[in-house]
């Protein structure tokens, strides 16, 4: 998997996530980790749970809003984190996304609750090549 780093300097109320993959859907998969360890100590959260996602769009960028967006309204909607992520991407534009989840469900008296995301933003929102593979910036409100 990829790795992530939390940019102090990007945005002050927001959590700005610049992640790195060997290629998009590594992206997409360490992405969905990043905002799981944003959200909760994964190391306290019951397993178990499982869900398949797919999505489209026409660019990457708007792909990976899409996706981290999915993964904050299941946060809302079920109480469902998921800190891992097996992710395929196909296509030139329109781009798809067919991603199995795997997580659990939040437990008031196990799970280690951090920042609560409300959403992503499309400030500094991007998904592009980098010297050593694939590059995201994304920024979630928190």
């Amino acid at each position: 998997m990829g790795c992530y780093h939390v940019l102090d300097d990007i945005a002050l109320a927001d959590c700005a996530l610049e992640i790195e993959g060997r290629d998009p859907a590594d992206v997409f998969a360490t992405a969905a980790a990043a905002l799981a360890d944003l959200m909760v100590d994964p190391a306290t959260l019951p397993g178990g749970v499982t869900r398949d996602v797919t999505l489209a769009a026409s660019a990457l960028d708007l792909l990976l809003y899409d996706f981290l967006a999915e993964l904050i309204f299941r946060k809302d909607r079920d109480l469902e984190v998921f800190p891992t992520a097996r992710v395929r991407i196909g296509g030139d534009g329109p781009f798809t996304l067919a991603a199995t989840l795997a997580g659990g469900v939040i437990d008031p008296a196990r799970t280690a609750l951090r920042a609560d995301a409300k959403a992503v933003t499309m400030h500094e929102l991007r998904v592009e090549p980098a010297a050593a593979g694939w590059r995201a910036r994304v920024v979630i409100d928190v």
